[in-house]
């Protein structure tokens, strides 16, 4: 065997050659776990494209060949034995530039086919460069070929193509000057700044033996072993001492992933902002060697190292352990950021208390500098901006800070930037109004911002959070009944219906509270929560009992009020430092509808109320906005194409044509299938799951928690409420019937909407566990059951595509009941009322034997 190193542009470029997965491996298995971990490596090296850093490439992994039987002196074929999963990814994501390049940069798109796709002068299977397994190759070469075809159940290739594709629609936009550059950075990223080790064997090795030991498994060193032995291997003589003095401290007070973290964050401190941490040991190592002219570290330069990491991990515990922070105001700060599970800010906190500690800045003003943090997260949770770059950013902090300001007035100036994204007051106030801030961030973060709004009113006697059991509550429910709708309909402005004004109002920060009351509201008419809000110990509540009644103008109302204490809470950036364009709230649509499933549309008003925009405003930017992927899916509330729909850039024919071919049913009206639409609350699901978000639910720990009889109680005293009588008969026998099947019931903590979960698993062990169904009482139209996709999607054995297809085929063999597979990651539901049918009934009891079998059996899988 002869092993180099390489790219993937030395192994594949050049003559026309093959690349074959033998048939004894296993098909293409990359989750969007290991693509995402993939797509950031990729952006971290396209950064450094054509700057001081460019030899610092990434390692990727090995892969070993072996001349294939069908080997030709004129065209060489080599049986890939290790690395396919690396290759095919590889190959599927040069595919996927190719293709978002190709309108706008044909020659560049042809030059990536050319150079790594396929092998122009050959046929048949010989065309391909990479031929993956059968079971891949009419997906794959679908993909080479450019043809969107139709995503099998289960189907990874399309998968990993469709997330490429999202990724750079997500990282581009449409009227962007440096798209094409930037798209070319990222193929050279690939295909030269991500190293490969390539072994080869020659004709006659065992390539079983050689697959056999590169997959040998055994306990993997962590990055905090490996340095903690590289450190201790150059202190020969001091090794005890420092061990002793200063180790035995620092690993007796951490353990071993904070303490490879603290070493990380050691690293981001001395600098380095690009540094990963599977990459801690390697860039330690050579920042030692690269330090002292011999090349080798003195035992004093390990020894300095190891005192500094032992002194700056009392900043970290703080940051971990806030009680450990003796001012009450840094405390503050600090456990609000903790409950945020604010990870991302750790460099910028450790450059506050390491400068605080070395009394370079007193207690106010590392105080004030805690704030902004504090504000610059907060505000872009309110205004919606996405996530994914805040790692990038935090980590830049202490390599970025202005030297010659003090640590608060830098990071505000450092914060404020336009590039940063710190939504101003105009802005916060506006998203405070409009967006649907109970669809975006993680439920403790949407917790948080309503109890500082709650501890902003200075009560003489103010609620202990930590020990209250609040929940966040819609005040105008998310079910209204007609009393609620009548209501809105006084309120609703021409041409919009109360549905209309509801969808757009429901999820605002105006229409939200945190209660903790043993609640039988339901969804029943303000007058009927007056009493129990005016009876709450939360300031906030009694303030909104004092209302009259509760419609649009109340709301918008009590958005004002709380965007008013949100300004004086959290402070703003910093004027005249540059204002990034509003355009992200237009990234945020063009982010959600490339990530559209098969089969499914979604209507104006949804995307707006998603985006906290108008219809119309959506309408328009849709017009005249080239290159947004799948805007032709967006129509009417009623399924139909807007009259005057044009297609921007070129002309991609009849609309309804280019609609069926996506999956879409018509109705004999001509409407779009509603099953198939996604709602605001689907869209939401979609980018969470997009953004690598799982889909977060509170579900039930166990069967007999505290309170947990209160909540069935509630649980069927509104199901008795709202629903009719043979639907209630039926949901008590189906109750019944899934503990015989050995399942049990948890209920949810939701004070007005109660629900009713399924539940498979090991009861009191959070995580552990698995539901197909979540039931909902009625509301006036009847109760709901939520088949949850989105959560089994994480859990084996249907994590799974093609098994939870099976659960979605099952389901539709019930009389009344139609899931599109579009909705196979989201949450789709029907009505309870279909189980009055006994045929039903009986159906679904084999449904859910056959769902209980295959959890049981998911370890043999």
């Amino acid at each position: 065997m002869r092993a180099e190193e390489s790219h993937f542009a030395d192994l594949v470029q050049g003559r026309a050659q093959q690349f074959q997965i033998p048939l004894y491996q296993r098909t293409y298995s990359w989750t969007e776990k290991q693509l995402a971990q993939l797509w950031g490596d990729i952006l971290d090296q396209s950064e450094l494209v054509g700057t001081d850093a460019a030899a610092s490439t990434h390692f990727l992994g090995s892969v070993v060949l072996a001349p294939s039987p069908q080997n030709e002196a004129t065209f060489p074929r080599w049986l890939v034995v290790d690395g396919q999963q690396r290759l095919t990814t590889l190959s599927l994501a040069l595919a996927a530039i190719r293709d978002h390049i190709a309108d706008t940069q044909p020659d560049e798109a042809e030059r990536i086919d050319e150079e790594y796709l396929i092998n122009k002068r050959k046929k048949g299977r010989d065309h391909f460069r990479l031929l993956p397994t059968q079971a891949d190759r009419p997906q794959y070469s679908a993909h080479v070929h450019g043809v969107q075809s139709e995503q099998a159940p289960g189907d990874r290739i399309a998968g990993a193509y469709r997330f490429f594709r999202r990724k750079l629609v997500e990282l581009m936009e449409a009227d962007d000057p440096v798209a094409p550059q930037e798209m070319l950075r990222i193929e050279q990223a690939i295909t030269s700044r991500l190293t490969l080790v390539t072994v080869t064997a020659e004709r006659g090795d065992n390539v079983h033996r050689i697959f056999e030991s590169l997959n040998n498994t055994g306990l993997k060193l962590s990055q905090a072993d490996l340095l903690r032995n590289y450190l201790f291997m150059r202190l020969p003589t001091r090794g005890e001492q420092v061990y002793e003095s200063h180790w035995l401290p620092l690993q007796s007070s951490l353990s071993n992933d904070e303490l490879e973290q603290l070493m990380w964050l050691q690293l981001v401190l001395d600098g380095d902002d690009r540094v990963r941490r599977q990459d801690l040991y390697t860039a330690q190592q050579q920042r030692f060697e690269r330090g002292v002219a011999s090349g080798a570290p003195t035992e004093a330069d390990i020894e300095a190292y190891i005192k500094e990491l032992h002194r700056r991990s009392a900043h970290f515990r703080k940051i971990i352990r806030p009680e450990e922070e003796t001012d009450p105001l840094r405390r503050g700060h600090l456990k609000r950021l903790q409950d945020w599970q604010a990870v991302v800010t750790y460099p910028a906190l450790m450059v506050v208390l390491d400068q605080h500690d070395r009394g370079d800045a007193d207690t106010a003003e590392a105080t004030r500098a805690m704030s902004y943090i504090e504000s610059f997260l907060v505000r872009r949770t309110i205004c919606r901006v996405p996530t994914n770059n805040l790692n990038r950013i935090f980590q830049s902090v202490p390599a970025q800070l202005p030297q010659a300001e003090g640590v608060a007035d830098g990071l505000h100036q450092l914060l404020s930037a336009e590039n940063r994204f710190w939504p101003d007051d105009e802005e916060l106030r506006e998203k405070i109004r409009t967006a649907p801030f109970y669809q975006y961030g993680r439920p403790n973060q949407r917790r948080l911002v309503l109890q500082r709004m709650e501890e902003s009113y200075d009560h003489p006697e103010p609620v202990d959070f930590a020990l209250a059991r609040l929940t966040i509550e819609h005040v105008m429910p998310q079910s209204p009944g007609d009393e609620w709708l009548r209501m809105l309909d006084d309120d609703a402005t021409e041409g919009e219906s109360a549905e209309d004004l509801h969808t757009r109002l429901q999820h605002t920060l105006g229409n939200l509270t945190l209660t903790g009351v043993n609640s039988e509201l339901s969804n029943h008419p303000f007058e009927r929560k007056q009493g129990l809000l005016d009876s709450s110990h939360l300031e906030m509540n009694r303030r909104i009992a004092a209302t009259e009644r509760w419609g649009a103008k109340e709301i918008l109302a009590r958005a004002d009020d709380l965007a008013d204490r949100a300004i004086r809470m959290w402070p703003a950036p910093l004027r005249g430092m540059g204002r990034a364009e509003r355009s992200r709230d237009w990234r945020l649509a063009h982010q959600v509808l490339a990530a559209l499933p098969r089969g499914t549309w979604t209507s104006y008003g949804d995307l707006a109320a998603f985006i906290g925009s108008g219809a119309q405003a959506v309408g328009a930017h849709l017009a005249n906005t080239e290159g947004v992927a799948n805007a032709y899916r967006v129509l009417n509330a009623d399924g139909k194409i807007a009259d005057g729909f044009r297609w921007t850039g070129s002309d991609g024919g009849d609309v309804r044509a280019r609609l069926s071919a996506d999956g879409i049913h018509f109705t004999a009206t001509g409407a779009a299938d509603p099953a198939q639409r996604l709602s605001v609350d689907d869209l939401s699901l979609l980018l969470d799951k997009a953004e690598g978000q799982s889909a977060e639910e509170a579900s039930p720990t166990g069967p007999e928690q505290e309170g947990e009889e209160t909540r069935a109680a509630r649980f069927l005293h509104q199901l008795t409420a709202d629903d009719a009588p043979a639907t209630i008969s039926a949901i008590r026998e189906l109750l019944t019937r899934w503990e015989k099947l050995g399942g049990w019931i948890g209920y949810g903590a939701g004070e007005v909407t109660t629900s009713a979960f399924l539940m498979l698993g090991r009861a009191g062990a959070p995580g552990q566990g698995i539901w197909p169904l979540t039931l909902y009482p009625g509301s006036g139209r009847g109760g709901t059951a939520e088949v949850v996709f989105a959560h089994m999607a994480n859990r084996e054995p249907f994590v799974n595509r093609t098994r939870r297809a099976e659960l979605l085929n099952r389901l539709n063999a019930m009389e009344g009941v139609s899931l599109p597979e579009g909705k196979l990651e989201l949450r789709p539901n029907f009505r309870l009322s279909v189980l009055e049918d006994d045929a039903n009934r009986e159906h679904l009891y084999a449904t859910l034997a056959w769902f209980r079998d295959c959890w049981e059996q998911r370890d043999l899988a």
